[in-house]
């Protein structure tokens, strides 16, 4: 991905920057999938003690509720 800012300054400083919208589109989007990816893999290292279900148990009990 490439973008494109335009730096605004004030009284000489770097103070804001401006992007496509659809350059911040793309950088929200991989700023999300990011999140999402640590929130997996904390989700998973938290629950790695844990045993498994079978899938056909977790029918069973859904058909039962």
């Amino acid at each position: 991905m490439s973008i494109h800012p335009q730096v605004i300054e004030k009284e000489g400083r770097k103070k804001f920057v401006v992007l496509p919208y659809e350059e911040f589109l793309a950088i929200k989007e991989s700023l999300e999938d990011f999140q999402d990816l640590k929130d997996l893999r904390e989700a998973k290292a938290e629950s790695s003690g844990e045993g498994t279900v079978r899938l056909a148990d977790v029918k069973d009990d859904l058909l039962k509720s």
